[in-house]
């Protein structure tokens, strides 16, 4: 049977539904516009930048990290074909092709298509930008404790330990079981830092102490979440060893200019973090430069604090931010940034599958964070559109509502005696539910 006189196979609410919402804001050609100037006029056609983010939106509906999961995803399912605008005998993208894609599409690119996405949220009222959440967490770099190597001369770790154990003992060629004895006992205690220390495999990464209390190469994720509809307005990626008092400022700004660049027309006026992110500097910088009011929390000190040395101002944005927390509108704000910018973190790194980058360079970490981040905020719009954020949670609302139709029609059924006539177009309507059940 020839390709084209086959069916058109199943269809998917969930994501026929997404194209819509895409093609409302015509997502596709505003981001062929902007990326025309990185493909080439002549030779093979590239993967378009909307085929490209909607496979990356896969990754995060589906539950898939790896790009060769999501390309046999997508191979495998005729409805995420449909969706990626492929015909039945057409061959989808394979990994490679997203890799070859992600690179050529620079930062610019990926931050349109966020602000595309924003300003969509804010058309369905699900953006307000006045109030956000600040909070940060890790990444799981993709390269190995056993990959470092010192800076100054590029010795591995079992160089290093060799020749300390050769000027201690004298003994030039030992073992990997004696290097390993001699590496436990040694000291000081605080045997790598970044200052000394690099991956051979990504650079970009840092060694720091994960949730788990392992050492590990990692990367350092900030998002700044909407209080109000936990909409992700910023997602910033930064080198794992840099501090929270560091990069709240850049992330603020960030947000700013999304908002901004979206044309929105929101502004950020009040930023909620925790006592981490609390700084003299800090607060200093925000208040008065970035013009927001600050709600973080200072951790507990023995003595009082003296402003013997410091400016008047910046004792003055201290104090502010003390009276901000201290009252009932810090404390409920404190309250929900717990909440929703931790269950951010939980939708783009736990279910997202983003806890452990599979990529290598902070850039094309970054890009990727970034486009769960835009999934995260299509699955946002999506509840507020058809109740359901995933494509699974559709179905099972689908299928509770199946359930209430036919029980409502078995029990109109049994109280008039007959079953109900229906017209035509009730009768295909009752189809249509069937199937969508199916």
């Amino acid at each position: 049977m020839a390709a084209d006189k086959l069916g058109g196979g199943p269809r998917n609410a969930f994501y026929d539904r997404l194209n819509q919402l895409l093609d409302e804001i015509d997502f596709d050609r505003k981001l062929e516009k902007a990326a025309e100037p990185f493909y080439e006029k002549t030779g093979r056609k590239g993967l378009p930048p909307g085929v490209y983010f909607r496979m990356i939106f896969i990754g995060y509906f589906e539950d898939i990290s790896s790009q060769r999961g999501i390309a046999w995803r997508c191979e495998d399912s005729r409805s995420l074909a449909r969706f990626l605008g492929y015909a039945v005998e057409e061959q989808t993208p394979d990994h490679s092709t997203l890799s070859l894609t992600r690179e050529r599409l620079p930062m610019e690119v990926h931050a349109l298509a966020f602000e595309l996405i924003l300003l969509a949220a804010k058309d369905k009222g699900l953006l307000k930008g006045k109030t956000i959440g600040v909070d940060a967490t890790d990444l799981e770099a993709n390269a190995s404790m056993k990959s470092i190597v010192r800076k100054d001369n590029g010795d591995d770790w079992r160089e290093y330990l060799r020749k300390l154990y050769e000027e201690e003992t004298g003994i030039s060629n030992p073992d990997d079981e004696e290097l390993r004895r001699f590496d436990k006992r040694r000291k000081p205690k605080k045997k790598v830092s970044n200052d000394d220390w690099e991956s051979a495999t990504d650079p970009d990464s840092r060694i720091g102490k994960m949730k788990d209390g392992r050492f590990h190469l990692k990367y350092k994720a900030e998002n700044a979440v909407d209080l109000e509809t936990e909409v992700i307005v910023a997602a910033e990626v930064y080198h794992g060893n840099v501090g929270d008092t560091s990069t709240i400022e850049d992330t603020v700004n960030s947000a700013q200019t999304h908002l901004r660049d979206a044309g929105t027309e929101c502004e950020v006026k009040e930023v909620v973090a925790d006592k981490g992110y609390h700084g003299e500097e800090t607060l200093d910088s925000l208040q008065n430069e970035s013009h927001v009011r600050t709600y973080i929390p200072e951790a507990a000190r023995k003595t009082n604090r003296t402003w013997t040395d410091k400016t008047r101002r910046r004792e003055s944005s201290y104090r502010r931010n003390r009276r901000n927390t201290l009252g009932a509108r810090g404390r409920r704000l404190q309250r929900l940034r717990s909440e929703r910018v931790e269950r951010s973190f939980a939708h783009l790194c736990d279910t997202g599958g983003g806890r452990r980058t599979w990529l290598r360079g902070i850039e094309k970490v970054h890009k990727r964070y970034m486009s769960a981040a835009m999934a995260h905020n299509l699955g946002r719009i999506m509840r507020s559109l058809i109740g359901a954020g995933k494509p699974r949670y559709a179905a099972v609302l689908a299928e509770r509502l199946c359930f209430i139709y036919f029980t409502i029609e078995a029990a109109v059924n049994r109280l008039t005696g007959f079953r109900t006539t229906l017209t035509s177009h009730q009768e295909k309507n009752r189809r249509d539910l069937l199937a969508t059940c199916a």
